[in-house]
């Protein structure tokens, strides 16, 4: 067979395995609990905002230093604003992070089973790195991060297992690695405990990385944000006015505002969502699922006959989507979002049909 012609310029592209997202379905009918999308509309002045928003503004470049909502976040965090970087939804902060701080030609370390974004984001910037197992139980293994490294990235709770770490196993792993940046990636941290951002001023490694995608329901927004030490801030700042000075638009930084005041609906909605989850858990072990304790808006399952990928085919068959990982150690699971309860009900509805009749 022929080989096919490599031109010049195509030995210099960068190629990489890209991210693959859950999937997008476009109609209308479909029970949607497949990318951890929050049931619930944001805070009811985002939307006012968004209402009385001055369309003039719009032809004017947006605040690059995101001042007002970074007042907010520090406000409501009750840290220094320059403790507070923010970006295009916490992929962005994260990819920044990793463009700043994993700089080494030591590895970085994160684990085998977490978010599959942390290995694309290393073949990008070209990053060494190794992956520490998890244990049978799917939980870190601290001792396994005491080596030399070149940074340290871990999600907490993690994704997809949906399992949190307590905070003493998360000041364990920093404390141990004072000499590398050790980022916490707090997508979830919400529904879960103590946010590791009560270490920011103990250790001047450690970055907080959060999203308003998830609790605050503002996935369509792409807001993220990090924390940490003035000097790691400035850095990815830094980076950040040497890669695109304006990453935030305008009407994502008014409406970050809005729903970062909103204490009490913000509040409310957390605990509407782990109510939802706590029926969800007592609804799926009924029906023979097993899963770890979540902290997270959505629950990580695995049956005890019906084979996951069997499952996610039928259920995508009958328009609910939940997300399957064909990946080792992972793919006898399904990562089900916590949806609305009528949603969930809707789930209910067709597996206690399926799985009664089989």
């Amino acid at each position: 067979m022929r080989e096919e012609y490599i031109r010049p310029w195509e030995k210099n592209i960068r190629s990489v395995v890209p991210y693959v997202p859950g999937e997008q379905p476009r109609e209308k009918d479909v029970i949607k609990l497949n990318t951890n999308e929050n049931p619930f509309p944001p805070a009811p002045g985002v939307e006012k905002v968004l209402k009385n928003m001055d369309t003039d503004s719009l032809r004017l470049y947006p605040d690059p230093t995101i001042g007002l909502l970074v007042e907010e976040i520090a406000k409501f965090y009750q840290v220094e604003k320059e403790q507070v970087f923010v970006g295009v939804g916490s992929d962005d902060v994260l990819a920044m992070a990793y463009l700043t701080f994993f700089n080494s030609d030591k590895p970085i370390l994160f684990p085998d089973i977490t978010y599959s974004f942390y290995p694309v984001w290393c073949d990008l910037y070209r990053i060494p790195y190794e992956t520490p197992a998890l244990d049978e139980e799917f939980r870190l293994v601290k001792e396994d991060y005491y080596k030399d490294n070149g940074g340290i990235i871990i999600a907490n709770p993690n994704a997809p297992t949906s399992i949190y770490e307590s905070i003493s196993t998360i000041e364990d792993i920093v404390a141990h690695n004072t000499n590398s940046v050790v980022i916490i990636d707090e997508a979830y941290i919400d529904f879960a405990g103590e946010s590791a951002l009560s270490l920011i001023d103990k250790y001047d490694n450690l970055l907080v990385v959060q999203t308003f995608s998830k609790s605050r329901s503002m996935a369509g927004m792409r807001i993220g944000f990090a924390m940490g030490n003035k000097k790691l801030i400035k850095a990815l700042n830094d980076v950040k006015y040497s890669f695109n000075s304006y990453t935030l638009n305008q009407a994502a930084i008014l409406a970050g505002v809005e729903a970062i005041k909103d204490k009490q609906y913000f509040k409310e909605g957390i605990n509407k969502l782990i109510e939802i989850r706590k029926e969800a858990e007592k609804s799926l072990k009924e029906l023979g699922f097993d899963f770890p304790a979540s902290g997270a808006n959505f629950l990580f399952v695995t049956h005890k006959t019906i084979p996951a990928k069997k499952l996610y085919e039928v259920l995508k068959e009958n328009n609910i989507y939940v997300r399957y990982f064909d990946l080792p150690r992972i793919s006898n699971y399904l990562r089900v979002t916590i949806g609305s309860k009528e949603q969930m009900d809707k789930l209910f509805e067709f597996l206690n049909q399926y799985i009664n009749n089989k």
